[in-house]
């Protein structure tokens, strides 16, 4: 009775173990003992339509099978996907750190010596540092797009709209009247300098 149970056991703990921990090969590896076949041939006067090959195997350089990556466990015997590298855990936290920094504003004039305020960075950003800034300003804001990145402000019994607008990864922030054409360039460069100078970052 014993035996019949250490012979089960031992069974059950080999059926476990896998053939791969007893380095048993499984021929998985025998693609690579592959030998090239010459074309099909057929006899002489013989009425053969030309075939042509669905799928043509590929021609592959020397050098190029001896540095194809090793697909085989640490035995040799089987065929092993290699496991996947182990990623940092501060990579992610890094990446979300430089899709959110913004570079310090710069206070500009385009051709037309229209004033605007340069920042690097990302723009959801840049525009929530925008906002905060104008809030600490106790700017009057009558109005916000949905859809864009613009306010309209109060200014002295005056309607204007700062937008912030993107070049790659450049933005600027501009200062516009309500017919969408450039503010004074006075009062435009008055309310820039303020952002300027009350930026949070």
């Amino acid at each position: 009775m014993q035996l019949r149970l250490g012979l089960t056991l031992a069974l059950s703990v080999l059926s476990l173990a896998g053939c791969s921990s007893l380095a048993v090969s499984n021929k998985s590896l025998s693609y690579k003992e592959t030998a090239t076949l010459e074309p099909l041939q057929y006899p002489e006067g013989s009425m053969v339509r030309p075939v042509t090959p669905l799928y043509p195997a590929p021609t592959v350089e020397p050098l190029a099978i001896q540095h194809a990556p090793k697909l085989e466990n640490s035995k040799g015997n089987r065929f092993a996907l290699p496991r996947p590298d182990v990623a940092t855990p501060n990579s992610a936290a890094t990446a979300a750190e430089q899709s959110t920094a913004i570079g310090r504003p710069q206070l500009l004039t385009d051709g037309n010596q229209n004033p605007l305020l340069k920042i690097d960075g990302n723009s959801d950003t840049i525009w929530q540092y925008t906002l905060a800034t104008l809030s600490s300003m106790n700017q009057n804001i009558v109005g916000q797009s949905k859809n864009r990145y613009e306010v309209t402000l109060k200014i002295d019994q005056q309607i204007y709209v700062l937008r912030l607008t993107s070049a790659g990864s450049s933005h600027n922030l501009a200062v516009f009247n309500a017919d969408n054409s450039f503010a004074d360039q006075q009062k435009a460069a008055e309310l820039l300098t303020q952002i300027y100078q009350n930026w949070p970052a």
